[in-house]
């Protein structure tokens, strides 16, 4: 009892103005920040590739596979912070069992297992498709199986299969356009309808989440590009960097997200990469000085959609709706609502990430020759090779 005595008069100390006395702790903390920082991700990334299957914008082809595996790693995360928030994750279960229709909240899980099972999952499968029956005929041991499983026993290589796989995919892509904005539009969705706070009562706020997931999912797959093929030792594509440039460029533009309260959003998260992106896009600097500002002004676009996020939730809850007062908000390091825990929540998509680019590869160079398709390749070896032993390889089985 004494240190929850203790606890209130350290977090009245920090109160300012007058407060309604259940608005001393905020309910919601880090892990909700991260929960639509990382939906948002998602949506971005899928968004970003469905540019180069619906709209056919050729210079961002280099990164669609990427993109869509980028938002599958994410996507197996972004339920994570809300469970560990809720305290009993083994019962998520149950909004599939005894769905309550009215609640967005419960609508969430349908929500999220629609756009993982049928729009995802579908897509990559469609897409990868006839390389893993090529990798699993070229391939041996571990990686051999792991590709036929993978395959679902469709063996077909015959131009037919090939050409439905392709029209599959773009059908694919236009139904997860809209399940994209849906599935972060909710999030806006929730917080706009919530009319007791003023600071989130609006209904342009499912817009900005829309917006703000758009800047930080091509950030984010710009910022993977850059250094994926880094570690490949690849040549960068400047042509699919100036295109990733310009729509995030026009992305932060049409955004709205100036009109921010912080510092950090409106310096770090939104001017700073304004003036990198326009000075890259538009000025005759070397190619690797654009490289350069492209990555850092995507690096500073995620801390300033962080940013947003972090407004939106926590700043959301420090002012009191006497509007007369604010409260205060103690970020912990240990526990389950904490740093570490956040921390480790945002790095586990990344993990997932590596697994999924070392079982299906997409640079175009995995097609090719598969031992070429692991970040850790020679930049030496050539790509007549592969082509010759593409050319010998059985094409059915």
């Amino acid at each position: 009892m004494a240190e929850r005595f203790e606890h209130l008069r350290a977090a009245l100390g920090q109160v300012q103005g007058y407060i309604y006395p259940n608005e001393i702790e905020l309910h919601w903390g880090l892990l909700v920040v991260l929960y639509p920082y990382i939906t948002g991700l998602v949506a971005g990334a899928f968004i970003l590739a469905s540019l180069a299957k619906v709209f056919r914008v050729k210079e961002v082809e280099p990164t669609y596979r990427l993109a869509l595996l980028t938002a599958l790693a994410f996507l197996l995360v972004a339920p994570l912070p809300l469970l560990a928030h809720l305290g009993h994750p083994e019962r998520s279960f149950e909004i599939f069992l005894t769905p309550h229709f009215k609640s967005a909240m419960a609508m969430f899980g349908f929500v999220y297992a629609w756009y993982l099972m049928v729009v995802l999952l579908l897509e990559i499968w469609f897409e990868y498709r006839a390389d893993l029956v090529r990798w699993s005929e070229r391939e041996h041991g571990v990686r051999r199986i792991l590709h036929w499983l993978l395959s679902l026993g469709s063996r077909s290589l015959a131009p037919e299969a090939v050409a439905f796989d392709k029209k599959a995919v773009h059908v694919i892509t236009l139904v997860g356009i809209p399940s994209a904005f849906l599935l972060h539009g909710y999030v806006g969705f929730i917080f706009g309808s919530v009319k007791a706070n003023p600071w989130w009562s609006s209904v342009l706020m499912p817009i900005v989440f829309l917006f703000s997931a758009i800047v930080s999912g091509i950030a984010m797959v710009l910022l993977l590009y850059y250094l994926t093929t880094l570690l490949r030792r690849r040549e960068l594509d400047m042509k699919c960097l100036d295109k990733l440039a310009s729509f995030l460029l026009y992305a932060l533009i049409f955004s709205r997200l100036f009109m921010s309260l912080t510092i950090v959003q409106i310096l770090i998260g939104t001017i700073g990469p304004l003036l990198l992106l326009a000075a890259g896009r538009f000025s005759s600097l070397p190619a690797e000085l654009k490289r350069v500002s492209y990555f850092i002004a995507a690096l500073l676009v995620q801390v300033g959609i962080f940013s947003t996020r972090w407004n939106v939730v926590i700043g959301g809850q420090l002012f009191s709706k006497s509007l007369r007062g604010l409260t205060a908000y103690k970020l912990e390091l240990g526990g389950i609502e904490g740093l570490f825990t956040a921390i480790a929540l945002l790095v586990l998509p990344f993990v997932i990430l590596f697994v999924l680019l070392k079982v299906l590869p997409p640079w175009p160079e995995a097609r090719e020759r598969p031992e070429l398709a692991t970040p850790g390749s020679a930049a030496g070896e050539g790509v007549e090779a592969g082509e010759d032993a593409a050319e010998d390889a059985p094409l059915g089985a």
